[in-house]
């Protein structure tokens, strides 16, 4: 009985500690409507696919300044630095929800080992 009891505890804590917001910074990408993607040092975090899933939570993060948003042509579609305040299922890579969401300058992620080749592949 008490094998039973601590593996469910070890479960539910597993369950718990993956619902913990935390901070990932990197590439936020929104190339068009209802798509977008945070890339960081873990890899490509979906947020939302145009007809399908969409992240609970606010998204693009507000308040790029001139110079930190790289447009995709004539849209305001494109991508930038951002850190959010996310929940994930880490098996998926998937965001589950967005709590918070800051723009970063892009030198920011540039200069981020981790991140700056990867930039390439947001555009």
């Amino acid at each position: 009985m008490h094998m039973i009891v601590a593996a469910f505890f070890a479960i539910f804590a597993g369950f718990a500690q993956a619902q913990s917001p935390e901070t990932r910074c990197g590439w936020f990408s929104n190339p068009s409507p209802a798509n977008a993607w945070l890339t960081d040092k873990d890899g490509e975090w979906t947020i939302a696919v145009q007809g399908g899933y969409q992240a609970e939570g606010d998204w693009p993060p507000e308040g790029y300044g001139r110079g930190q948003w790289v447009s995709l042509g004539p849209s305001s579609y494109g991508y930038g630095c951002a850190c959010m305040k996310v929940t994930v299922d880490r098996q998926a890579m998937r965001v589950v929800a967005i709590s918070e969401a800051k723009p970063r300058p892009l030198a920011a992620c540039r200069k981020d080992k981790a991140l700056a080749k990867a930039e390439k592949d947001v555009r």
